[in-house]
């Protein structure tokens, strides 16, 4: 392949995994190039200001990644979303054209058929049904007292309780006697 170079990339064009959609959903296309950024301002002009109730995100090889965390971006600002995930392969075609063509023929094109991951996440204000594969209720509301950026304790550690006298080995014991002398703490004694 040192021989030719890139010339055109395209996909196959796939409907939608979701049945009953609205005509008029808005489906985010996310590229490898996309800047989040932007992607995620469409997407919350579109669900806040002209309320819709649902909203489509796509995205197939490298730009899958990019298109799940649009997907979380969306819910953590939002809330109360419920998703449903599907997952497929969709066909790239790419061509590629000789750089040293032979003197006296055309030009030679290489075609190459790729089959890359693609992902389609609907995500939606109303409920949608539970038992479809790829469903994900919606996070729970975050409780009172939290702090205001947002973020749950989900993730956080709660400190150990102390640990019981029992559980620990017999050499870590501490005894403490009643001896006046002050040497009253001594390790590593036995019953």
């Amino acid at each position: 392949m040192e021989n030719f170079r890139k010339v055109r990339t395209s996909e196959e064009e796939m409907p939608l995994p979701f049945p009953d959609l609205p005509p008029d959903v808005v489906e985010m296309k996310v590229k490898e190039g996309s800047k989040i950024r932007n992607l995620m301002n469409f997407a919350m002009a579109q669900m806040e200001l002209k309320g819709r109730r649902q909203i489509v995100f796509s995205g197939c090889g490298r730009a899958v990644t990019k298109t799940i965390t649009c997907v979380e971006i969306m819910k953590r600002k939002l809330g109360g979303l419920h998703q449903v995930t599907k997952v497929r392969y969709k066909t790239v075609l790419e061509v590629w054209e000789s750089q040293d063509p032979l003197p006296d023929g055309p030009a030679q094109n290489l075609t190459v058929h790729k089959n890359v991951p693609s992902i389609c996440i609907l995500l939606s204000r109303d409920p949608l049904d539970p038992n479809q594969t790829g469903y994900q209720p919606p996070e729970p509301r975050h409780e009172v007292g939290e702090d205001t950026l947002g973020s749950s304790s989900k993730g956080l550690k709660r400190p150990l309780p102390p640990p019981c006298e029992e559980l620990l080995p017999k050499k870590l014991q501490v005894q403490v006697s009643d001896s006046p002398r002050g040497m009253g703490t001594t390790a590593g004694q036995q019953d």
